[in-house]
């Protein structure tokens, strides 16, 4: 996750261009909200590509199942009830619930899920692993040292480091052992922290971890991030030294996060680095279903993506057992802890531990964000839902912003950038988000040729007015050659963005 420090690079304004339909030539500007469905990041597709093998229309159609299968969940989970036996996500994203009743698996495909009928409920798995985590906290071996509930397999999986101790911690729970399947692994997982330097923030001057998700406290900003990193009262800091800030509460084992107040040198952004050109936006925290892909970022391995495995698992460290963490095949390192998943747009949580490494792969646990957010009282640092729900839109530095329609660029000086043609009469629609307390305006300029030593004119067909609320613009124009314009008039505090003016080149069709 990436805080603001003071720069001179600014950052934080996004504008999207352009929706144009066909519509009469009039130009009356107003302000509207337009909902459309939301261009996945050019991130996730490339790290979908080389992790999950997809090629870029089939990790797009797999983030739109998962999108439609997220709302869908809960809502079978609810009529169901205690028939309810699971649900997770098939390879292309579509949604399977599992049921114990064959009578509802109608109802279920009905809806647009597939139904598997199946022997256990939820809830009856649920209570066997609960089972087994009371069991192991009356012990400190670390044999078996991950447990989980596989609603694909509907079981509780254990994982030992051989048979026999499984078998006996299985005995010593008392649950039903025809509801348990024993694996034995090699690996002993392990927290993700180190004495490295990188992107990160240090804790109290020494170990390193990642960033989780900014989030606020009241007035009161911060983030984040897993209990294994600090305890209460330890500082913080970040690249280079810097103050940061000190951990208000943490819980670790039994649970692995944490949060960190920063002073008011840093700023919560609403978004994940993923160690490119780009910042993949925060939308909300909507969790995802088991085989959901999801990606990882962390300071030591960066970018990675792969999928939720199991929800609910129980891992034991050599510090103790952490429990209802979510089990993925994302690989992470030492210097990865608390670090963000996200799967889409949607906050998952902070990176606890795990075993194997990104060169020859491996298992990783996540710590679920609302988890965290709900024992704290804390509000996850999101981006304005009204511009996130333009087509096309990226959230991103000014000096940095690419997205399918062009490219956001400062005012180069004496020659402005050129604007992108639209062949026929239609609405052009656009949205801005700025820094919360920056003066924006957005403006639409048509050009004609020319002026005095064939200086192109630029004249001003429609804008907002200036002020520091997000900014939407909705306007019929003929055909011709126009460029979105972006003013910043003033800031009131930093970091923010620089005073100037901003252009947003693109091409765009006639609806």
């Amino acid at each position: 996750m990436i805080l603001h420090r003071p720069s001179a690079a600014g950052a934080a304004l996004a504008i999207i261009a352009l929706v144009l339909t066909a519509t009469p030539a009039t130009a009356a500007p107003v302000e509207v909200v337009r909902a459309s469905a939301v261009e996945p990041p050019p991130e996730v597709l490339d790290a979908m590509r080389r992790d999950l093998g997809l090629t870029r229309e089939q990790a797009i159609t797999r983030l739109d199942n998962e999108d439609k299968a997220r709302r869908l969940q809960p809502k079978l989970r609810a009529k169901l009830k205690d028939r309810y036996a699971g649900s997770w996500v098939d390879q292309e994203g579509r949604l399977v619930v599992a049921t114990t009743d064959a009578a509802s698996a109608a109802a279920v495909t009905a809806a647009g899920a597939q139904a598997k009928v199946v022997g256990r409920s939820l809830a009856a798995l649920t209570s066997v692993k609960n089972a087994l985590d009371t069991t192991a906290e009356q012990t400190t071996g670390r044999e078996v040292p991950v447990w989980f509930v596989d609603e694909q397999a509907n079981a509780v999986v254990v994982q030992a480091l051989d048979a026999a101790a499984g078998a006996a911690f299985v005995a010593a729970s008392g649950v039903d052992r025809a509801a348990v399947r024993i694996e034995t692994i090699a690996e002993r997982p392990v927290t993700f922290q180190n004495l490295r330097g990188g992107d990160a923030f240090y804790i109290a001057g020494g170990a390193r971890c990642s960033i989780g998700f900014p989030a606020t406290q009241g007035s009161t900003q911060g983030f984040v991030t897993a209990g294994h990193c600090g305890t209460p009262g330890l500082t913080t800091t970040g690249p280079g030294g810097s103050s940061q800030g000190t951990f208000q509460g943490s819980s670790f084992p039994g649970n692995d996060y944490s949060w960190v107040a920063v002073n008011s040198q840093w700023i919560a952004r609403p978004a994940v680095n993923a160690y490119g050109t780009e910042q993949v936006p925060v939308f909300g925290s909507v969790e995802a279903p088991a085989g959901s892909a999801v990606c990882r970022s962390g300071s030591t391995t960066h970018w990675h993506c792969g999928v939720i495995q199991q929800r609910n698992a129980s891992v034991t460290y050599s510090q103790g057992t952490v429990n209802e963490v979510v089990r993925t095949n994302v690989c992470a390192e030492p210097g990865d802890s608390g670090g963000p998943f996200i799967s889409g747009y949607q906050a998952q949580g902070v990176t606890s531990g795990g075993s194997g490494n990104c060169s020859a792969g491996g298992t990783t646990y996540f710590q679920p964000v609302n988890e965290i957010l709900n024992a704290y009282g804390l509000t996850l640092s999101v981006v304005n839902t009204q511009c996130a729900g333009h087509p096309n839109h990226h959230f991103n530095d000014l000096t940095a912003h690419q997205g399918n329609f062009g490219l956001l660029i400062p005012d180069p000086g004496v020659y402005p950038p050129n604007g992108f043609t639209s062949a026929g009469a239609g609405t052009h629609t656009a949205c801005m988000d700025g820094p919360g307390t920056a003066r924006m305006r957005l403006s639409l300029e048509k050009y004609s040729c020319c002026g005095p030593f064939g200086i192109p004119i630029w004249t001003e067909v429609a804008t907002t007015g200036t002020g520091t609320t997000l900014k939407t613009l909705s306007t019929s124009q003929t055909a011709g050659t126009y460029r979105w314009v972006v003013s910043v008039s003033e800031t009131i505090v930093g970091p923010t963005t620089p005073i100037g003016e901003y252009y947003f080149l693109g091409t765009t069709s006639p609806a």
